[in-house]
């Protein structure tokens, strides 16, 4: 039994359709459950909508409507000749869930909301691929996340119940897996009230780990627009190197720096039972990709992961007194309650130093917080760079043109916050 998941750029038009097709036909007489992710830049265009929708501004809000309506209307068309398929009709249905909700002023907290509005996009690309299968004569079935992965309800980054998911999963896949190709939803879940959850941007490579753990699979792909893992992002560096094999321990260091070629609690689960994870290109089929599992040796070249529009946030007693336990304590539930996830960190006798994704009204809200009680210091539009397994001529590469404004390093890694000369 295997799970492949399929990200938005493989889906982001008619011929990304056909092509995970093609890839899907090889495995028809295997067991296979197939996660799919909101089309192209969906996504992003319903965030837009879910953000205008807020704060009232209807104009703005119905733009981004209708581009995402048409969006998949006209992939509807490309698809399906006959404008009578069923698929019509369910796509217009996912589309009326978001008109009952815009209809009015919104009255709910925002990350509700977004749930609510943002998951639309997952369930129409699942409906629409899965359709497009049964008419190429593939034994497909369409199932509803919802039905199988369970969260609290922490919107916008919902915990999963991993035994009420688990036992969910395998009390109703494996008998329908021996008949069907099974097509769901990444990134998201419900509550135990039946609402909409979703599991952190980005998180349909999560909701793959969650099946296949659950369902004991022998293998996960995830197939993307890129050969495999890079040693850096081709959007930073000429010249990258694919990595062949990397362990678990090394992927999980790569993602939680932040490579995003992976979702970061993706490979916990697969660890846990031992299923190895690939990476492959949707663009080059013969191309072996990336195999991540259990792996003693080290990575082969040095990796390079940037993370732009970063903020430091520097934070002081009022008094001098030390920065204790307390502090910590106090300060790391602000972090959580304002969702920003600490990517470095800093610590002195004086002081407590952090980088941060820069997220506006997040960013406003807690330092407003903090400085009740701290002194708060702040600067805006750094980078930071993490290199794993660096070394001076890999240091001095990344530092072209740039100052350190706060460096740490380990036996193994490296990270810079720089900026600018």
């Amino acid at each position: 039994m295997q799970v492949f998941k399929f990200g938005g750029a493989s889906v982001c038009n008619a011929e990304g359709v056909k092509n995970l097709t093609k890839i899907v036909d090889n495995y028809k007489n295997e067991e296979l459950l197939i996660v799919v992710s909101a089309m192209g830049k969906t996504t992003n265009a319903l965030e837009a909508l879910t953000k205008a929708y807020f704060n009232g501004k209807t104009e703005e809000m119905r733009s981004q409507y209708q581009q995402v309506k048409a969006f998949h209307e006209q992939l509807l068309n490309q698809l399906f000749e006959d404008r009578s398929h069923p698929i019509y009709d369910d796509v217009n249905n996912f589309f009326v869930e978001i008109d009952w909700i815009i209809e009015e002023d919104a009255q709910d907290a925002y990350d509700y909301l977004y749930d609510q509005i943002v998951s639309i996009g997952e369930l129409l690309s699942s409906r629409i691929v899965e359709a497009y299968l049964r008419s190429q004569k593939i034994s497909s079935m369409w199932i509803d996340a919802r039905n199988y992965i369970h969260t609290d309800n922490n919107y916008q980054e919902a915990k999963v119940d991993w035994d009420k998911t688990t036992e969910r999963i395998q009390e109703r896949l494996p008998t329908l897996l021996k008949d069907y190709i099974l097509v769901t939803q990444g990134f998201i879940g419900s509550t135990s009230e039946n609402f909409t959850t979703t599991l952190g941007r980005d998180g349909s490579d999560y909701s793959a780990a969650i099946f296949a753990s659950s369902l004991q699979a022998e293998h996960v792909t995830i197939w993307k627009d890129v050969p495999g893992v890079l040693n850096a992002d081709p959007k930073w560096f000429d010249h990258t190197e694919l990595i062949p094999e990397l362990s678990y321990l090394d992927a999980i260091e790569l993602t939680y720096y932040g490579a995003n070629v992976i979702h970061p609690k993706t490979i916990k689960p697969l660890q846990n039972k031992g299923i190895p994870l690939h990476v492959r290109s949707f663009i080059d089929l013969q191309s072996p990709g990336t195999c991540i599992r259990v792996n003693k040796h080290t990575l082969p070249v040095p990796s390079f992961i940037f993370k732009v529009n970063q903020v430091l946030i520097s934070i002081l007693p009022k008094d001098f007194s030390f920065i204790v336990e307390d502090n910590f304590s106090h300060i790391f539930n602000l972090f959580s309650k304002y969702k920003l996830k600490i990517n470095m960190m800093h610590n002195s006798a004086l002081s407590f130093s952090v980088s941060v994704d820069y997220h506006e009204n997040n960013i406003a809200e807690l330092i407003k917080e903090l400085k009740r009680q701290y002194d708060v210091e702040f600067q805006r539009n750094l980078e930071l760079v993490t290199i794993r397994y660096y070394n001076p001529e890999t240091i001095a590469r990344v530092l072209v043109n740039k100052k350190i404004i706060m460096q740490l390093q380990d036996s193994y890694t490296c990270q810079m916050l720089i900026k600018d000369n």
